[in-house]
């Protein structure tokens, strides 16, 4: 398998803007999205409310849209994008976490994914659950089709998944809202993103924001944690996998990772990963999985002893108890009462401050 390479930086509020500059130039951006061809960028969002690590930063959405423009791109063929789950709002958590002032003042325009054409597609490499999941069909995009993809995914764990980042970010963009149904095979529809998404874009590449991470019961009840680092490839596999490390897991002790790596879809040993930048070998910042209430209700519906019952609670027209469920628990109980004092010690940080006067001047960028 060859040799991918995934560029690390090390870095501040003060210089983030040219930091993800010279962290796309370092690995190569350009030969990854071809210019050509429209490029999506595919937003990240956890979460409509803002809550530190959870969603692409308003310094992430701005640091690559910045340079990517810099860079030749033009405005009207890069094209950001986000969708809905049945928990999230993709205009409410583009307008919570700092998306539209940064997109505006960059003249680019957000698309919400529930507001295009879907259609069914047939893709010619065998999917290991996607067709088991969806047996009437699979729906994507149809925009997607022939398009770049940029992920923007944050360093964070994840209580299905273990941890999200590049791979997982694909799972907003190219199923809908009801992709819920695949966290009973949660790592084997990972790889199939990665099989649809290689048939599907003639340019795959990711960016990576771990200035604040999240630690915990992710994606959305974490501890954020300062992390000041910041990752691209274009190898989705190899970024998750040194985010993985950095994180303190074994990427190949990751199912989706090892799968993917097995199956040839990008590279998850760390050993045939060169990492270009910051010496991040020794850099274990201790994170341990949880899982929320919500998830850990899911996953006993779904595979432990309340397993009789799953087609009725999560599939059947009374799914919406689950939905209410959710917001009630996260929107109303633990932000509340958690959530928010972890968000005030997060403002009380310089990402913090940098994230408010993004909330009070919009973008930080000098002209193009």
């Amino acid at each position: 398998m060859a040799r991918a390479q995934v560029a690390v930086l090390k870095t501040s509020p003060s210089s983030v803007l040219d930091d993800y500059a010279r962290l796309m130039d370092m690995v190569g951006f350009q030969r990854f999205l071809p210019q050509e061809h429209d490029t999506l960028i595919k937003l990240n969002l956890s979460w409509t409310k803002y809550f530190p690590g959870c969603s692409s930063q308003p310094w992430q959405v701005e640091g690559v849209v910045r340079h990517l423009l810099r860079s030749g791109y033009a405005p009207e063929r890069v094209i950001p994008v986000e969708n809905r789950t049945v928990v999230t709002d993709p205009h409410k958590g583009a307008t919570n976490n700092l998306w539209y002032p940064v997109l505006e003042r960059y003249g680019l325009k957000f698309t919400a994914l529930t507001e295009v054409e879907w259609v069914k597609y047939e893709f010619r490499e065998p999917l290991l659950k996607l067709h088991e999941i969806f047996p009437r069909g699979i729906e994507i995009p149809k925009m997607f089709i022939g398009k770049n993809v940029l992920h923007l995914p944050t360093v964070k764990t994840h209580g299905h998944s273990v941890t999200t980042g590049a791979v997982k970010n694909a799972f907003g963009g190219l199923l809908k809202e009801v992709r819920h149904y695949a966290h009973k095979y949660i790592h084997e529809v990972l790889v199939d993103l990665l099989i649809m998404q290689r048939e599907l874009h003639p340019g795959i590449f990711a960016v990576m924001d771990g200035t604040v991470c999240g630690d915990g019961a992710g994606p959305r009840t974490m501890i954020p944690r300062i992390g000041n680092y910041l990752l691209a490839s274009g190898d989705s596999v190899a970024i998750d996998a040194i985010a993985a490390k950095i994180m303190g897991f074994d990427p190949l002790g990751i199912p989706y990772l090892r799968m993917a790596h097995e199956r040839g879809l990008g590279v998850a040993d760390p050993k045939e990963i060169e990492v270009l930048g910051e010496d991040v070998s020794a850099v274990n910042m201790g994170f341990k999985v949880r899982r929320s209430l919500v998830i850990w209700g899911d996953q006993m519906i779904r595979k432990g002893p309340l397993r009789p019952f799953e087609w009725l609670l999560l599939h059947s027209p009374l799914v919406f108890w689950s939905w209410h469920a959710s917001n009630l628990y996260h929107d109303y109980f633990w932000l509340p009462l958690i959530g928010r004092g972890r968000i005030r010690d997060f403002l009380a940080t310089e990402w913090g401050a940098l994230f408010e006067k993004y909330r009070r001047e919009g973008p930080q960028g000098g002209p193009l």
